[in-house]
């Protein structure tokens, strides 16, 4: 059986990561996530990507580049996630679709929201590229 992709969107605008709080499924509500979704039949994940966008949170984006690695979700799902960035002109993201809330979080407040746990390799290493602590855990601290 072949491994079915889904996209995740590291959004980043103004050195901020948006996340997304899940209204649906039920076992999902109320925690965070990089938004996204399936890819369709002979649709690019790059494609994928702008579409999910668009269809959730009602913006125009470019995928950048693809973080390296892919995380297990429920088989036959696996997930990549990209780097993203909206167009010039795009509307403000709005939680159109399987959200209730949105947040842009700075590097420093990356781990104050609870990320769904498929999430978390892919925020740890935006977390590494923005320069923001690496741990995660809503009582994560640094000993210096």
């Amino acid at each position: 059986m072949n491994a079915r992709i889904v996209v995740g969107a590291a959004l980043l605008h103004e050195g901020r990561l948006l996340a997304a709080r899940r209204s649906a499924p039920p076992e999902l509500a109320g925690r965070w996530e990089l938004p996204g979704g399936k890819v369709e039949p002979g649709e690019r994940p790059d494609e994928a990507l702008v579409r999910e966008l668009r269809e959730e949170l009602g913006v125009d984006a470019d995928a950048v580049e693809r973080l390296p690695g892919q995380w297990p979700l429920k088989p036959p799902y696996v997930l990549h996630v990209w780097t993203a960035r909206l167009r010039t002109g795009s509307a403000e993201p709005s939680p159109l679709q399987d959200h209730d809330e949105l947040r842009w979080l700075t590097p420093d407040r990356l781990w104050e929201v609870p990320w769904l746990d498929q999430d978390v390799p892919a925020v740890r290493e935006l977390a590494a590229r923005l320069g923001a602590p690496a741990a995660h855990g809503s009582t994560a601290s640094t000993d210096g």
